[in-house]
């Protein structure tokens, strides 16, 4: 019911959203007298605004053609290097460019694309062989397929690094440094020669007492059967994943945009400024960044409902309490693998000192093969994006990988 009804709302808004982009197009045209007079440039901003916010998304692109690398311009291309159900390991192949550090990027599963990571990938394709999680939205996954929770999420890790190969690097984008630490944790245990040289946590919840926030407050204040009966929706009958139950992008994305109301707002009003004082290039710039943040998917009802016990609600994993399979994750089997963790300074989604805990739980590691750096002045998304992440942040990790290779 949940489901049916945003989709009917959406259709709803999808169409009135097309009648306000032919209406500001109408507006703004110069070969329209009309729009010289009674504020139309200003109605057609609003009615632009309203458009953008209105329209459907899907799946967006990476778009990354090339890189500069010693000062030249080197092509860049996808490849799907691994398929499977819910997600696929994707690489973004160098022309011309053999060697240097595999590494593997962890997208979140937390209801946006892996492309949130666009500017991670971009900073990082001068000075690595990069690859990624490509996680599949939910509701086209068909129940044929089976089910994804975090027990699969750990062994996909596994079997990702197991195809980069020895000697290949981890990082963890905020929600997965939960999933990376067990994998790694497993690896180290069975002594897989291809567990990774080094790990970094960015933002992670590792261990959510510290410095709680409205995020883990919100996942801790209701019982799992509260979450389970208010939202978990089923997938209707138009997707290819019609009858599986998830926890809808739309969900989170209004729980993260109710979060930052205020902020959210101040900057739908900036856009229509920049519109009304034909400021296209400062208004293309949030039109972009809104493009990508409203681009959601589903995630599985059981990954999420498990996310929520394990990570948020029993912190398994920092009391060492955490299964995988029925059997323990112990941070203690860590002893070779190098660990960087990462926190933003005013990040209001990890509060600081959650993935620091990753340092203290991997007690068998020596301190030299650990690392904390806490970036000042940015927020959550400043630590993977942004002028933060490319000048402050990326260097930290690629001094640490280069001196742990």
């Amino acid at each position: 019911m949940l489901y049916s009804a945003y989709e009917m709302q959406k259709s709803m808004l999808a169409g009135a959203g097309a009648m306000a982009d032919f209406s500001a197009e109408l507006l703004s045209n110069p070969a329209n007298p009309f729009a010289y007079f009674g504020g139309g440039q200003i109605l057609s901003s609003a009615l632009e605004v309203f458009a953008h916010a209105a329209a459907p998304r899907g799946k967006p692109e990476f778009g990354l053609h090339t890189t500069t690398i010693d000062g030249k311009t080197v092509a860049v291309t996808e490849e799907i290097v691994l398929r499977k159900p819910f997600g696929q390991l994707k690489r973004f192949a160098r022309a011309g460019v053999s060697g240097g550090p595999k590494l593997l990027i962890v997208a979140p599963m937390s209801g946006h694309y892996a492309t949130l990571l666009r500017g991670t990938v971009e900073r990082m394709l001068p000075v690595a062989d990069v690859y990624i999680t490509d996680w599949r939205d939910a509701k086209l996954v068909p129940l044929s397929d089976g089910k994804f929770d975090l027990d699969d999420y750990v062994d996909y890790l596994i079997e990702f690094m197991e195809k980069l190969g020895p000697g290949a690097h981890m990082l963890a984008v905020c929600q997965p440094s939960v999933p990376c630490y067990a994998a790694a944790c497993l690896m180290s245990a069975d002594k897989n020669p291809c567990r990774p040289k080094t790990l970094t946590m960015m933002g992670g919840p590792i261990d959510t007492r510290m410095a709680p926030t409205a995020v883990n407050t919100l996942a801790t204040e209701r019982p799992h059967s509260w979450f389970s009966q208010n939202v978990i929706a089923t997938i209707p009958a138009q997707y290819p994943g019609a009858g599986r139950k998830v926890y809808p992008g739309f969900l989170q994305l209004a729980r993260f945009m109710s979060m930052n109301l205020g902020n959210h707002m101040m900057s739908h009003y900036e856009m229509f400024k920049h519109l009304v004082q034909g400021e296209d290039l400062e208004a293309k710039q949030n039109k972009d960044f809104y493009e990508e943040y409203r681009s959601v998917c589903d995630m599985t009802a059981e990954f999420y409902l498990q996310t929520i016990d394990v990570v948020f609600q029993d912190h398994a994993l920092p009391k060492g309490e955490m299964l995988h399979r029925g059997r323990r994750v112990d941070p203690a089997a860590i002893t070779d693998i190098a660990i960087l963790a990462i926190e933003g300074e005013r990040d209001d989604i990890s509060g600081l000192g959650q993935t620091k805990a990753a340092l203290d739980i991997a007690t068998s590691l020596p301190d030299a093969k650990k690392r904390y750096y806490m970036a000042e002045g940015a927020g959550h998304y400043g630590i993977f994006n942004g002028s933060k992440w490319r000048t402050k942040i990326a260097p930290v990790l690629e001094d640490w990988i280069a001196a742990h290779g």
